[in-house]
């Protein structure tokens, strides 16, 4: 199959849906293929060496595609997979294709942000395990420090549409009260799930109102047009017909019906086998 050649977008699941809803929203020249692993999601709670081996399935599909650029819209596999795949996988399988993350283009934003250099970071366990966040933002602003609170409820929550629920809520006043920010002097928190935007009025609901909460759609879909800047013969190659493609391992009637809600319009998917 040969979709053109858009830019690839891929997560494990729907929340990926919500950064692309945003990179569209800023750049609706550009052809898109959207690619979720729902049969073997969540990858949250996932290996290392698994999450690996499904990404890079998923990457090398989207570059048979026709894809010249895969964004990884998934925290789990930015952590787990995308250095191994920027280092290792991509020199052989073409030096010239791109595969970008999301959790770098959040780091980068948080010191321009926090004032008191206390920062929080809500995540799945695979997410906040890996250390990535901490490991990312000290590069750019070793002075920061970071608390990581892991909320490995929220992601079934969400994709079993009970995000308007009491436990939803429950939930969320629960990670937020173990993370304690007041008490932290923490500033500024970090949604590092693709997923969590759809709880973002819960968690403003339940944190003190001088807290900053960042969601990353918006600050990927910048990077980007940024990164287009900065590569003329990358953005080139991308295929401009304002196209959007959705792609699911799993049910496609399941998967349309839960992914508009996260994409905020109705789409229609094709059933993929990764190979």
């Amino acid at each position: 199959m040969n979709y053109k050649k858009a830019i690839g977008v891929f997560d494990s699941g729907y929340g990926g849906l919500t950064v692309l809803k945003e990179i569209h929203k800023l750049l609706p020249q550009y052809d898109f293929i959207y690619l979720g692993d729902n049969a073997r999601a969540p990858y949250g709670p996932r290996s290392f060496e698994t999450v690996y081996e499904f990404t890079l399935q998923s990457v090398k599909e989207l570059f048979d595609m026709g894809c010249p650029l895969v964004i990884l819209a998934c925290n789990t596999a930015s952590a787990k997979a995308l250095r191994n795949i920027q280092q290792k996988d991509l020199p052989q399988i073409d030096p010239n294709k791109r595969v970008l993350g999301v959790i770098r283009p959040t780091t980068e934003m948080v010191g321009k942000i926090s004032k008191t250099k206390n920062v929080g970071v809500f995540g799945t366990q695979g997410t906040i395990n890996s250390g990535s966040y901490p490991i990312e933002i000290h590069k750019f602003f070793p002075e920061i420090q970071v608390y990581q609170q892991a909320c490995p409820m929220l992601v079934p929550i969400i994709e079993n549409n009970e995000y308007q629920s009491e436990g939803a809520d429950y939930f969320v006043k629960k990670y937020i009260d173990e993370l304690n920010p007041a008490e932290k002097n923490i500033d500024t928190i970090i949604l590092g799930c693709t997923h969590y935007p759809l709880l973002i009025s819960t968690f403003k609901k339940y944190l003190p109102e001088n807290i900053e909460l960042i969601s990353q759609g918006e600050i990927v879909a910048q990077s980007l047009k940024e990164y287009f800047h900065r590569h003329p013969e990358l953005e080139s190659q991308i295929s401009k017909n304002g196209t959007l493609s959705f792609f699911t391992t799993d049910d496609t009637e399941s998967f349309d019906q839960k992914g508009s809600v996260f994409f905020g319009t109705t789409i229609q998917s094709k059933h993929i086998h990764l190979k």
